[in-house]
């Protein structure tokens, strides 16, 4: 394994000491691939638990069996838990390193998890031109907001798919009220200099759209609205998927700042800045690009997304597609062997683009 060598620094009030490892590819590793998809500003999405404490239909919990269905068919689990703390931080120290540097912590709700603790507060300097951001559902921010003070957590983006205890518990089947979550938004503006949302376009929530953009425009929060992203667990609700055509028309009265993007990697985007606040649309029809084995690939047709991130999952695989199971690595062997992760996942990541995996 690479030679680490520990820097000292302050956060807060906690001084700790965090190994930075130094890669030195191996040699025959192309990281070529690895480093063009960071160039894109691909990412990495860390899932530390698949559970949560809602149930929203349209989960595909990052490619886990999730709560609702797990409700529904007592039998189908999710993955069992086969990473400790340390294996996470091997992991982001060899990839950051590496130069894949945006970093996203998913779940289920990830502050479920026994890990995020030990895994947040111990998190290595992902440089300038690096970031962290936490994916939650918002609920759990305020009772670990001091802890979550002290880490190096750039950004939180909360799910807010809902405006309502009445909505909170149709979307996502949660009784605790929609307080609790915007108390939760709360906390993490008193904490993190950047809070986002998001929130996915259905039926269900509809009629509180509007409301969702005044609010996130009021306290300044940039936002995100997406069209729904067909996966086999939400294919009874699909009829829910409600299109952008008309918030698009919507934000076009509020500003003449639009544009489009559809470069780099994943889905194509429209960009709205209304009074300095930055809100996005990703929109199916702008379209999607895929790489590699993508173009080849026998669910193309049902493709929303393209290849726009690596998933490590808390079992121990990592794979660069949410509909393909076939394409997981388990990364466990090679955090076993103390051989550096991520050349195993450059060696993937370029099989994968070529279209040879």
């Amino acid at each position: 394994m690479a030679s680490a060598a520990p820097i000292d620094t302050t956060i807060g009030r906690h001084h700790m000491t965090i190994p930075i490892t130094s890669v030195s590819p191996p040699t025959g590793t192309d990281w070529t691939a690895l480093q063009n998809f960071a160039a894109l500003r691909g990412q990495f999405r860390v899932s530390l638990t698949p559970l949560c404490n809602e149930a929203c239909w349209f989960c595909h919990n990052e490619g886990d069996v999730p709560p609702p269905h797990t409700k529904l068919h007592r039998k189908d689990r999710p993955r069992p838990g086969e990473l400790t703390a340390a294996d996470y931080l091997t992991v982001l120290r060899d990839v950051i390193t590496a130069g894949l540097k945006r970093v996203y912590f998913t779940g289920g709700e990830p502050l479920l998890s026994p890990l995020a603790r030990p895994v947040l507060t111990e998190l290595p300097d992902a440089g300038a031109d690096g970031s962290y951001t936490l994916i939650t559902n918002g609920s759990l921010i305020r009772r670990n907001a001091v802890w979550l003070a002290t880490t190096r957590l750039n950004k939180v983006k909360v799910s807010l798919h809902y405006f309502s205890d009445a909505s909170l518990y149709k979307i996502a089947g949660a009784r605790f009220g929609i307080g609790r979550i915007l108390d939760g938004i709360d906390a993490a503006s008193e904490i993190f200099e950047r809070v986002e949302l998001n929130t996915l376009l259905q039926r269900e929530n509809a009629h509180e759209i509007l409301p969702i953009l005044d609010y996130a425009l009021e306290r300044r929060f940039p936002m995100q609205f997406i069209e729904l992203v067909d996966t086999d667990f939400n294919e009874s609700h699909r009829d829910s998927a409600v299109p952008a055509a008309g918030l698009i028309q919507h934000l076009r009265t509020l500003t003449t700042d639009e544009r489009t993007e559809i470069t780099g990697v994943g889905q194509g985007r429209r960009v709205f800045r209304i009074d300095g606040v930055e809100i996005d649309v990703i929109q199916r029809d702008l379209g999607r690009h895929h790489v590699g084995q993508c173009g080849t690939c026998h669910l193309k047709p049902r493709c929303v997304e393209g290849f726009w991130s690596l998933r490590m999952d808390h079992a121990g695989g990592v794979q660069p597609c949410l509909l393909r199971d076939d394409l997981r690595l388990d990364i466990r062997p090679h955090l076993a062997e103390e051989v550096n992760t991520a050349s195993a996942l450059a060696r993937h990541l370029s099989a994968f683009t070529e279209g040879t995996l």
